[in-house]
């Protein structure tokens, strides 16, 4: 798969993702053996069930608020905050309202 973020260009990501009503959309930005870039918006009261990840993965709130539960402990996160997920960690989130994250996953 090619990278489908423009490399040497300027965006803003928040616009390169839209919402959709009752719905989870993903958008991958980069993918390479060294790991994935992919931004996320979900609607309102939707989300992502327990589930883990191979990999550490960093999640940056784009916009509105979510909450993140990781390894038993409750993340209320929003626009502007970042966590890093170690590889293996339980994990799942909701929308408390739309929004967008993008996710950076690497491979150990």
């Amino acid at each position: 798969m090619d990278n489908v973020f423009q490399k040497g260009s300027v965006a803003d990501l928040n616009q390169l993702i839209d919402y959709s009503a009752g719905g989870v959309v993903s958008k991958q930005l980069v993918k390479n053996p060294a790991g994935t870039i992919t931004l996320f918006s979900f609607d309102k009261g939707e989300g992502l069930s327990e589930h883990t990840a191979p990999f550490d993965a960093m999640v940056q709130i784009l916009d509105g608020e979510m909450t993140l539960h990781l390894d038993g402990v409750v993340h209320e996160m929003k626009k502007g905050d970042t966590i890093i997920m170690p590889a293996g960690s339980l994990h799942a989130l909701f929308a408390k309202e739309q929004f967008k994250m993008l996710l950076t996953m690497i491979r150990g």
